[in-house]
């Protein structure tokens, strides 16, 4: 049942996550900027880029649910706004469609692939809060390229292990239920290492520095009461 609720959630979550994430991160880090996730190279590009992959079209929103393309467009034209710098973590709060994001976010502090040298779009972990729909620090990921169907990525923090739902370039905690261990053990901890594979076999690394989420998460909690 929680992979049913799961999937009504993503269009939306997933369309605002690329959206506005890819301007944060841009304003994160200006000396090093985030080309936007639009902005696609052409055909030509080399084939092993993962880049070139044709991405799974997301499960279709549900009639009651908020159209992902115009909330998106409307939180991107909006612009996050950046409530703090923690250690690698930014606090930003948006608009999406009249309704207030509040979110912490990070950018792998190294990433690795096998094969090595095949391209990726950026990766980055986004912790969510949207009030209006009672969603509290929900963790997503953007790994960069596709998936390779009916895969599980992994998130660890220490010993402890999360099986990742994922879909297009997107992953979400399979079990709902774990999702506030899983922040707490990211509070705790000094590493969160996520791994994944895509369509075409490369198998990426990516550990994200885990210092300063907690006061990242603190702000976001305090703007998004």
């Amino acid at each position: 049942m929680f992979i049913t609720s799961l999937r009504s959630r993503l269009p939306l979550a997933l369309a605002i996550a690329v959206s506005l994430a890819t301007v944060a991160v841009a304003q994160q880090a200006k000396e090093d900027p985030v080309p936007s996730r639009k902005a696609k190279p052409a055909k030509s590009a080399a084939p092993k880029s993962e880049k070139s992959e044709p991405k799974a079209a997301p499960t279709p929103a549900k009639k009651n649910a908020a159209p992902a393309a115009p909330a998106a467009q409307t939180a991107a034209a909006a612009g996050p706004t950046l409530l703090g710098q923690f250690g690698d973590w930014g606090a930003y709060t948006a608009n999406a469609g009249g309704r207030t994001l509040c979110y912490a976010l990070a950018k792998p502090s190294s990433s690795a692939t096998q094969p090595t040298g095949r391209p990726r779009d950026p990766a980055y972990v986004f912790i969510a809060t949207r009030p209006a729909e009672n969603v509290r620090n929900e963790v997503s990921i953007v790994i960069g390229y596709p998936f390779k169907p009916g895969y599980e990525a992994s998130a660890d923090i220490g010993s402890a292990k999360y099986a990742m739902y994922t879909q297009a370039d997107g992953a979400w905690v399979k079990n709902p239920a774990e999702e506030a261990r899983m922040i707490d053990a990211m509070r705790k901890g000094s590493d969160l290492v996520v791994t994944g594979e895509s369509g075409k076999g490369t198998k990426s690394t990516d550990r994200y520095a885990l210092r300063g989420l907690g006061q990242a998460l603190d702000r976001v909690a305090a703007e998004c009461k």
